[in-house]
């Protein structure tokens, strides 16, 4: 089969308080909402959309916020680290950024020849800033107080945790077309050749570990990138070639999906880049509106009154 995968699309998390994690990554980490929509299995919750300016794949990371879910439990299963790519020399502008908002970080350490600043966001969900030893030339989204020479770039990876490598390791190298790049103790990376960036998936081999249990501060699932539908569908056969589970094509406005729980039991997503975010919405308006799949769009009164505003 043909490399397809094109690395990270989204990746989508579960959270609390909503106003709370708008402010965090609006403000704090300096993200664009991109799309203020719902979930659409739980119209009564938003779906908060974070990137680039446009929403770029392998920029957006995703939050379900439920008020008063509880605390989740990251663990063997899921995906348990997101990393975010930054510009060299950036580490000291946000350590004294996270100090100064009482963000809970780690010793800067090194992993794979790279700087990794490790944090939490308010509900614990866990995160690093990442000085990629390869170029970014990925153009981030500024802000007042954050300017491109610190700014994101977009994900450099994102790390699963299992009681055992070798399956999901299958999945990534015989279905996505990942190699083996290296191997630090117990963590085994991954990467594809297909982009530039957005490229590497980090297995962390706990055979001892603990399941997860999902709630505020654990992710929901990784989304990876193809070009569109018809390569979509050739991967979809080849997923169940393999026999594994794998939904239908789902239309979620921005892109279609795909959805299945590969051998270690982390949620997949197979998603389009079409049609993107500015379907809906002009460039320049991206997030400043409510914005309802069809089939909630009868609902709108109610969810206008329903759901937090966000300030």
């Amino acid at each position: 089969m043909n490399n397809n995968i094109l690395g990270l699309h989204h990746i989508t998390a579960i959270a609390g308080n909503a106003q709370q994690n708008f402010d965090f990554y609006t403000k704090a980490l300096g993200l664009r909402l991109v799309k203020k929509t719902v979930n659409f299995d739980d119209p009564g919750t938003y779906h908060l959309y974070y990137g680039d300016e446009r929403g770029s794949a392998g920029t957006i990371l995703t939050f379900f916020p439920w008020d008063g879910i509880g605390q989740g439990t990251e663990g063997v299963g899921m995906a348990t680290e997101i990393g975010y790519s930054v510009p060299a020399g950036s580490h000291q502008f946000w350590l004294e950024r996270f100090g100064l908002s009482n963000v809970k970080t780690k010793e800067i350490t090194e992993r794979f020849g790279e700087q990794v600043l490790a944090f939490k966001d308010p509900d614990g969900l866990s995160l690093s800033l990442i000085v990629s030893k390869t170029t970014d030339g990925r153009t981030p989204w500024e802000t007042a107080d954050i300017k491109k020479d610190t700014a994101t770039k977009g994900f450099h990876s994102t790390t699963l945790t299992l009681q055992a490598i070798d399956e999901t390791a299958k999945v990534l190298t015989d279905l996505f077309g990942y190699r083996l790049l290296g191997q630090e103790e117990n963590r085994y990376r991954f990467i594809t050749d297909t982009v530039e960036n957005a490229a590497i998936v980090d297995l962390l081999e706990v055979p001892a570990g603990h399941r997860g249990r999902n709630a505020a501060g654990t992710n929901h699932h990784v989304a990876f990138r193809v070009k569109n539908e018809d390569i979509q569908m050739e991967l979809r056969e080849q997923i169940l070639s393999k026999n594994l589970q794998i939904t239908p094509k789902i239309d979620r406005d921005y892109f279609y999906s795909l959805y299945f729980r590969e051998p270690g039991g982390v949620l997949f997503e197979i998603a389009t880049e079409n049609p993107g975010f500015t379907v809906d919405e002009p460039l320049n308006e991206l997030g400043t509106h409510l914005k309802l799949p069809h089939q909630h769009e009868h609902l709108r009164e109610e969810l206008d009154k329903l759901l937090p505003k966000l300030i």
